[in-house]
């Protein structure tokens, strides 16, 4: 994905306003509300939807209790992790929007519902966003968009065939929120390595039954805060049942058929350390494909 010339290159103020504007109409439900570019892809948990579909219909209300952006001005793209309302239900979503001349061309959402594709969500009202994900990075902690990227994308090396080789660099610090649930350096029930962080978990050969981390894509860097926001697929076959973890422990798998997970996934990374995850991912079709990857524009009429 190319970069945007000095003449398109946006503001974080516009893209925010742009993202705004769009969970606005969503809570509306009304999409005549918003400028959109004369072609547009919009993304519901990986399948093309013509707009005002999927969500739109059905949500009740977008709580702004949760607001977590970051823009990629010389891209046009924006991000936002909140929460959306459905009936009785509050589900965990992930928002991407790519601009174009001031008109959204792009939309890509993960909504992840509690009685549909999981896993989880969890969802508190009381959490807001982590500092971290929220602050600038101070110019000299900085590393570049493509070492942003490269860190995320050695995350995903070191969780395919998790065999306990770390491909990129955690703070100490280092945790992980998937689906509003923190798994790292916390307690979870029936789940003992929560209490380990980034590192540790991986070291561990954890996640050995992630068969594949494919069609991987970065849309966004957001240099000044240090953000780069993933797309991709985590694959798992299911056929392997019985571990054996680094330290010679024995361990069953949690995954026994085959499915994929597709995810919008964020990462903070100073220098040169990741020092925060944060994903929206949910349950798909094995080895689904993704419609990004040669996508066919909805023509807005």
């Amino acid at each position: 994905m190319t970069v945007n010339s000095a003449a398109q290159r946006t503001t974080r103020a516009a893209l925010y306003a742009h993202a705004d504007a769009y969970l606005d109409a969503l809570a509306a439900k009304d999409v005549s509300r918003l400028p959109w570019a004369e072609h547009v892809v919009f993304t519901e948990n990986n399948v093309q939807l013509a707009l005002g579909d999927g969500l739109w219909n059905t949500v009740d209300a977008v709580p702004r209790d949760y607001d977590l952006k970051a823009a990629d001005v010389d891209r046009g793209e924006v991000c936002w992790f909140g929460h959306v309302v459905e009936g009785p239900d509050t589900s965990v979503m992930c928002l991407r929007l790519k601009v174009v001349a001031d008109r959204i061309a792009e939309v890509e959402t993960i909504v992840c519902r509690p009685h549909e594709l999981g896993p989880f969500p969890e969802v508190d009202p009381a959490r807001r966003p982590r500092p971290v994900l929220l602050e600038d990075v101070p110019e000299q902690r900085r590393v570049g968009r493509e070492r942003v990227i490269s860190m995320a994308d050695g995350y995903f090396d070191t969780l395919q065939l998790n065999d306990g080789t770390l491909f990129t660099h955690f703070t100490d610090d280092c945790d992980r929120i998937e689906n509003g649930l923190q798994t790292t350096r916390t307690q979870i029930e029936g789940y003992p390595i929560a209490a380990m962080g980034c590192a540790d978990q991986f070291r561990l050969g954890q996640y050995k039954y992630d068969d594949r981390l494919r069609d991987r894509r970065y849309p966004l860097v957001d240099e000044e805060k240090g953000l780069v926001l993933a797309a991709g697929f985590i694959d798992h076959a299911g056929k392997l049942i019985d571990l054996t973890w680094t330290d010679g422990s024995q361990h069953k798998s949690i995954f026994h058929f085959p499915h994929s997970f597709v995810l919008l996934e964020l990462f903070k990374v100073i220098d040169g350390k990741l020092a925060a995850v944060e994903a929206v991912f949910v349950t798909v079709p094995y080895n689904m494909p993704s419609p990004w990857i040669a996508p066919q524009p909805y023509v807005v009429r």
